[in-house]
């Protein structure tokens, strides 16, 4: 009698056995011997993964979670761009700066006390008083002419009363002499007492937003000393700095980049013109930009990077900012999608544009999906 064999047990420890092995794709092709042959890859699980080619294994789910989004690039000609360091300066026009005349203590202009900075105020309002500061001798030789003033002015206003009653028999012009004595004696002991008791008022030269404010009630201050700084909420000036020779009659405009990630936005300048002196041995360009609310992007003195755009053309694919990445090589390149779960890096060569997005010039074609926002994380996919 001839005995059977069950089989079954025995091929299912033979799949338990070879699963892993199939899972990580370790079945090479035939011919394997020869030095180029590839192995076929299996991608396991839905975990991200980065492969032996150096492309990326992301899942559908894991794309949504990063927040991973793509754009296809599109050609076009655009404007050549120069970067140039650059800072906000205040606008000459509408700005202005109140400065101390004399020596002196400041004191508050009104009940709410001290402007503070970012305050609105008109032209003509009063920011602050600055009580005259003197030494003690000052004081005392001013205090004694006072007092001769006032015995003099005495003096006149008698005589001159007295020449009044004999207006009848007394010229004329001796009483016209008198009066002048008085208004005169009148005048210069009105000087000296303003300048023991008066005050000067800091006023405000424009209107518009308080850019700094320098006082401090008791304050002392200096002649020439800066208190208060102002702005015009809807100007903005930007002195951009070129240490190499450009062509000024290829000067068209200028953007500079306002914000962080997402948020970031490209503020257009129109140029206004460049002095022909040199500035530790650099070039200034001045640009401007009126608008709502321009003043208020960026504050005074801020450094920026100025991307001035020339009038000549240059043909690129444009890209967002937020794409460009650095490999261990420190190569810049930006995440292609070749598959729909499949990123591969590409060094690229890159212009500045706007300060917001890039002409990447070589490296890339157009119709490619390129990863615009969540391409440092999948750099990080190991």
């Amino acid at each position: 009698m001839k005995t059977r064999l069950n089989l079954k047990p025995l091929a299912m420890l033979t799949l338990l056995l070879l699963g892993p092995a199939l899972n990580t794709g370790a079945w090479a092709h035939e011919g394997h011997d020869d030095g180029d042959a590839k192995k076929a890859v299996l991608v396991p699980g839905n975990a991200p993964l980065r492969l032996p080619d150096g492309t990326v294994f992301l899942p559908k789910s894991a794309q949504r979670g990063m927040g991973v989004l793509t754009q296809a690039l599109v050609a076009a000609d655009l404007p050549r761009t120069l970067e140039l360091p650059g800072r906000v300066i205040m606008d000459p026009h509408v700005g202005g700066r109140v400065q101390a005349m004399i020596p002196g203590r400041i004191e508050a202009a009104g009940p709410h006390g001290l402007p503070a900075a970012g305050s609105k105020v008109k032209k003509g309002d009063i920011l602050a008083w600055v009580v005259p500061a003197s030494g003690a001798i000052e004081r005392a030789n001013q205090s004694a002419l006072q007092a001769e003033l006032k015995a003099s002015l005495g003096l006149a206003e008698r005589r001159l009363a007295r020449l009044r009653e004999l207006a009848d028999t007394v010229p004329k012009k001796d009483i016209d002499t008198a009066e002048s004595d008085v208004a005169s004696l009148k005048g210069r002991l009105a000087a000296v007492s303003g300048g023991l008791s008066g005050r000067e008022a800091l006023v405000a030269p424009v209107s518009g937003v308080l850019a700094a404010s320098n006082a401090v009630v008791g304050q002392v201050v200096e002649p020439k000393e800066l208190i208060f700084e102002l702005i015009d909420p809807d100007s903005l000036h930007v002195e951009a700095t070129a240490f190499d020779p450009i062509p000024l009659d290829q000067v068209a405009a200028a953007t500079v980049a306002v914000g962080e990630g997402s948020q970031q936005q490209a503020i257009p300048l129109s140029f206004v013109g460049a002095p022909r002196r040199l500035r530790e041995q650099a070039l200034p360009l001045i640009f401007e930009n009126h608008a709502a609310g321009a003043g208020m992007a960026l504050p005074l003195g801020q450094p920026v990077k100025v991307q001035v755009k020339l009038k000549s053309t240059v043909s690129g694919l444009p890209l967002p900012a937020s794409a460009l990445t650095r490999n261990t090589a420190n190569q810049i390149v930006v995440w292609v999608k070749t598959a729909p779960e499949r990123f591969e890096a590409r060094p690229i060569r890159s212009e500045p544009l706007d300060g917001v997005r890039v002409l990447v010039t070589d490296g890339l074609k157009a119709g490619e999906r390129v990863v615009v926002q969540g391409a440092s994380l999948i750099a990080q996919i190991r």
